[in-house]
């Protein structure tokens, strides 16, 4: 079962060598708690699936932005990061009015790329209502081709992994879609 976000706030110590930027922060990083906007509401009563995409991707904004890749970024140092792949899963309904909090694992990272996983949870009970797992890429903006992120960059990713790497891992990671076996059916 996924490590529930309030259990585990204890926040890892990110030694100021290997990421001067960066201070303690929660492993899983925790987003802000957002509101369910009324026009996000489908025809079923319940959150759209595009607006679950729209809460992991905020909430990846955020920790862009402890990671020093935020939209600043872009324009002071001419990269962004690029999703190349997304697996998300629907587990329970969301409704309007229901506080949502995203737990984000920096599952892993090298010079150009990072493996990320998201529990989406209901801010306030706890349970579990979708998780998302993205590879995103470093993009140059100038060739909008990938490319290595710089040094100063590649440190505090890493060392955000590498806190990463010692919280228990969340269960769904990895996963396929594909249809059950017919041994697993019966």
């Amino acid at each position: 079962m996924g490590a529930n976000p309030k259990a585990t706030r204890n926040a890892m110590s990110i030694s100021s060598a290997a990421a001067p930027a960066l201070h303690t922060l929660p492993v899983p990083f925790l987003s802000s708690v957002m509101a369910i906007e009324p026009h996000w509401i489908d025809y079923n009563g319940h959150l759209n699936m595009a607006y679950y995409n729209v809460l992991f991707d905020r909430a990846l904004d955020q920790l862009w932005l402890s990671l020093g890749i935020g939209p600043d970024y872009v324009q002071s140092r001419g990269g962004s990061t690029f999703t190349a792949e997304c697996h998300v899963r629907y587990l329970r309904e969301l409704h309007l009015g229901d506080p949502a909090q995203v737990a984000v694992w920096v599952i892993a990272a090298d010079d150009k790329r990072l493996h990320t996983f998201e529990e989406l949870r209901h801010a306030e009970e706890g349970w579990l209502s979708a998780s998302s797992e993205n590879m995103n890429l470093h993009v140059d903006m100038a060739s909008r081709k990938t490319a290595p992120f710089p040094p100063d960059i590649k440190d505090r990713i890493h060392a955000f992994a590498e806190a990463h790497r010692a919280a228990p891992r969340p269960d769904g990671i990895g996963r396929q879609v594909a249809m059950p076996s017919k041994a697993a059916a019966r």
